[in-house]
């Protein structure tokens, strides 16, 4: 008889496992990316893993994952009917929530349903992430990192495991420096300037670097704005990546690459980059950082605060290391 484990993740992006329960239906595909860090626990386990899918990129080829499903009709009643050992929610959705609640499983960790307010509610060990994620002052103080706090809500211990990347790469390295320059909707505060950008790469080019840049690229290229494949393969084509606090970032911290982020309104203190890039933050820091809002409500942008000078040292450094 097989000791194998059958485990149930239930990730789709539609909740940040750090952020505020919302029930938005954008997906964050960072989130779901730093969630696969979990893997690890579950490598002599039958995994399944539920997510939206424009996620299936990031996990499909996945060799922890045996099986992934889409969060749909389907699904959910497949589940309903299957039994497992344990099950990990880490969906703040109220509706997702009562999904795991309703699924057979001796053990479950991460966000339950609460009947009588009708919202998240978390299982034991997760009882601290919630608080973080719904406390803006305790969410400004934490000192520990996503992975740190995700692992506690299975009851482990986070020892320097690294996220894990379905995608295996198709293209060669070709470019010193990829400028990473795009935000999501959700967060135009995390945005530093066009023209900023543009000072960083005509004084990348004159040092004699070979750089590509997201925006200007995708104009020739536009399948990198819009198929996750394709804008995997042009992020591996590069040696060093400066992104803002994205997708991006988070790829570039799972392809092993060196790996610098720019933070205004997030807190970089959550994310590791595993000793290969680092955080890069306003030099002016207004007492108000990190705000956690996607719009300034002073009207104004930290990132701005963030120097080119500072951003094209780093990034020579780590091209000459």
């Amino acid at each position: 008889m097989s000791c194998r484990e059958k485990v149930l993740i239930i990730k789709a992006g539609y909740s940040e496992i750090l952020d505020k329960e919302s029930n938005s239906r954008k997906v964050s595909l960072g989130d779901v990316l730093r969630t696969t860090v979990l893997l690890h626990n579950y490598k002599d386990n039958d995994v399944t893993w539920v997510t939206d899918n424009e996620a299936f990129p990031l996990l499909e080829g996945n060799t922890h994952i045996q099986r992934l499903l889409p969060y749909d009709s389907t699904t959910i009643l497949q589940l309903q009917a299957e039994e497992f050992d344990a099950v990990v929610n880490l969906e703040k959705i109220p509706g997702i929530c009562a999904l795991s609640d309703s699924i057979h499983a001796w053990k479950k960790y991460g966000f339950r349903f609460d009947r009588r307010a009708g919202k998240a509610e978390a299982h034991d060990r997760a009882s601290e992430t919630l608080t973080l994620s719904s406390d803006l002052t305790l969410k400004r103080e934490n000192q520990r990192t996503f992975q740190e706090l995700l692992f506690e809500i299975i009851g482990k211990k986070w020892n320097g495991e690294e996220y894990i990347l379905g995608y295996h790469q198709k293209s060669e390295e070709k470019y010193d420096v990829c400028l990473n320059t795009q935000v999501g909707q959700k967060w135009p505060t995390k945005q530093w300037s066009f023209s900023k950008w543009d000072e960083l790469e005509e004084r990348l080019i004159k040092t004699g670097l070979k750089v590509t840049r997201q925006d200007k690229y995708g104009k020739d290229s536009p399948e990198i704005l819009k198929n996750l494949n394709a804008y995997m393969d042009w992020l591996n084509s590069c040696r060093i990546i400066v992104s803002n606090d994205s997708l991006g970032l988070h790829l570039g911290i799972a392809m092993k690459k060196k790996t610098l982020g720019l933070f205004g309104a997030t807190p970089s203190r959550e994310v590791y980059f595993y000793n290969r890039g680092k955080a890069i933050i306003p030099e002016k820091i207004p007492i108000c950082l990190p705000c956690l809002e996607g719009l300034c409500r002073l009207g104004r942008n930290c990132m701005e605060d963030i120097s080119t000078e500072k951003v094209y040292k780093e990034t020579v450094a780590y091209a000459n290391s």
